[in-house]
């Protein structure tokens, strides 16, 4: 009988990663979950220029670090935990996402971390309300997630209950990202399963977790 094929998981990156680093910051998950997922990292659409000033040698577009959206309409920053004054280039991450699907899919799953698993969220929330360029995934893992400030985000869209099989990974140590910012997003979520760890701002690949993962996405197998 042949082993059944491994699901297929659209990554997204969180804020100030580049392609390649997130694609190595993942990579003891990728093999943790070796022969049961394949995952497809994406970075978000929007390099992230630093300050004015003397800066590094300009790098490969791999190494570029990236960012979904920012939170200031002049700046190149992020804030999770305040609200807005902009939602700078958030429609180019939606974009940016529909086209990766439609590029690169079909895919089981999404994952997110950080800025990214807000981004999954919200995607997963306007596919169920009708946006054609999200059709729902079978299962979500947001791992450091949080729920996205801004009317233009938050009302009415993510109000609602988000009908999806849902893993969210948080540390109990995450200073970035707090848990209780996690378990927020999680209510969101009916039926949500939530993992800890005793760590911080990372996606836990350790035995404990591995054996999480593998739990959850046993549910999809075949």
């Amino acid at each position: 009988m042949a082993a059944p094929r491994p699901l297929r998981v659209l990554c997204l990156a969180g804020f100030r990663q580049s392609e390649r680093g997130f694609r190595e910051k993942t990579g003891a998950l990728r093999k943790a979950l070796r022969g049961r997922a394949e995952l497809v990292c994406l970075s978000g659409p929007h390099p992230v220029r630093e300050a004015a000033g003397p800066g590094p040698e300009p790098c490969p577009p791999e190494e570029q670090p990236r960012g979904w959206w920012f939170s200031e309409a002049d700046a190149d920053e992020f804030a999770a935990l305040e609200d807005p004054a902009a939602c700078r280039g958030l429609d180019a991450a939606l974009a940016a996402v529909a086209g990766a699907l439609r590029r690169l899919g079909p895919f089981d799953g999404l994952l997110g971390f950080s800025q990214g698993a807000a981004l999954a969220a919200l995607v997963c929330a306007l596919g169920q309300a009708g946006d054609a360029r999200f059709p729902a995934p079978r299962f979500l893992i947001l791992v450091s997630g949080f729920c996205p400030r801004g009317l233009d985000l938050e009302e009415p869209v993510l109000q609602a209950p988000v009908a999806l099989p849902s893993l969210h990974v948080f540390g109990d140590t995450d200073r970035v990202i707090p848990a209780q910012e996690s378990m927020r997003l999680a209510s969101r979520f009916p039926g949500a399963v939530t993992l800890t760890h005793a760590g911080g701002h990372f996606i836990p690949a350790a035995a404990p977790q591995r054996q999480a993962y593998l739990k959850f996405l046993d549910q999809f197998a075949g």
